[in-house]
């Protein structure tokens, strides 16, 4: 991975009240939308493979 896009995220998801140092929530929210473009670019795929 990249380093300035690793730092990046690191930098959105981070969270000095949690335990174990990430929001959460925050990285859930961001790994769902990102299956959600994936799964939406694999249907557009299928389409033309169709």
């Amino acid at each position: 991975m990249d380093p300035k896009l690793y730092e990046k995220i690191a930098l959105e998801i981070e969270s000095d009240t949690s335990p174990v140092g990430i929001d959460a929530k925050k990285t859930h929210i961001i790994i769902i939308e990102k299956l959600i473009t994936i799964e939406e670019r694999l249907s557009r795929l299928e389409e033309k493979l169709s």
